[in-house]
C-alpha cells in the first residue's frame, strides 16, 4: 500500500478515538453505589508509630501505645512479639467495650549497630468471621 493511501484511514482512525475519548469525559457520571456498612476497628490506637529519633549505642527508652476497644466485645490478649531488644509488658485480663489497654515497651539499643524500624505484633484471643486470631501491629523507628 501506497502512504496515501494508509494517511486517510489512519487520520480518520485517530479522530474517531479522539470523539470516542471526548465523549466518555462529557458524559454525567453513573450514579454512586451506595456506601458499603464498614465494620468499626477492632481496637483504635492513640499512634501506631513512634519516632524515637537519635539513640545512643546502648541506651534504653521507655515509650507506650494506648489503645481502645472498639470492637463492641470483651478483647484480650492473647501474646505480643517483638525483637528481642524490645520487652513489652501489656494487660492481661479481659478488656471491655470502650475500656482502655496499654502496651508499655522498654528498648534496649545494646545489641544495634545501625537505624531500624522495630514491629510490636499484638495477637489477640478474639477471632475474626473465619476463626482466625485478630492480629494488630504498632512500631517504633530509631537512628544510631
Amino acid at each position: 500500500m501506497k502512504l496515501n493511501t494508509i494517511l486517510p484511514f489512519l487520520t480518520l482512525l485517530i479522530c474517531l478515538g479522539c470523539q470516542t475519548t471526548q465523549q466518555a469525559q462529557t458524559s454525567s457520571p453513573a450514579p454512586a453505589a451506595p456506601p458499603a456498612q464498614t465494620k468499626p476497628a477492632f481496637v483504635t490506637w492513640d499512634k501506631k508509630m513512634i519516632e524515637l529519633g537519635k539513640v545512643k549505642r546502648g541506651e534504653k527508652r521507655e515509650m507506650f501505645f494506648e489503645f481502645t476497644n472498639t470492637s463492641g466485645q470483651d478483647i484480650q490478649i492473647d501474646i505480643v512479639d517483638a525483637c528481642s531488644c524490645t520487652t513489652v509488658d501489656f494487660p492481661r485480663g479481659v478488656i471491655a467495650p470502650g475500656g482502655k489497654g496499654k502496651l508499655d515497651v522498654v528498648f534496649d539499643s545494646t545489641e544495634k549497630e545501625a537505624a531500624e524500624t522495630i514491629g510490636i505484633t499484638v495477637v489477640f484471643k478474639n477471632t475474626d468471621e473465619n476463626g482466625f486470631q485478630k492480629i494488630e501491629s504498632v512500631e517504633y523507628r530509631f537512628e544510631l
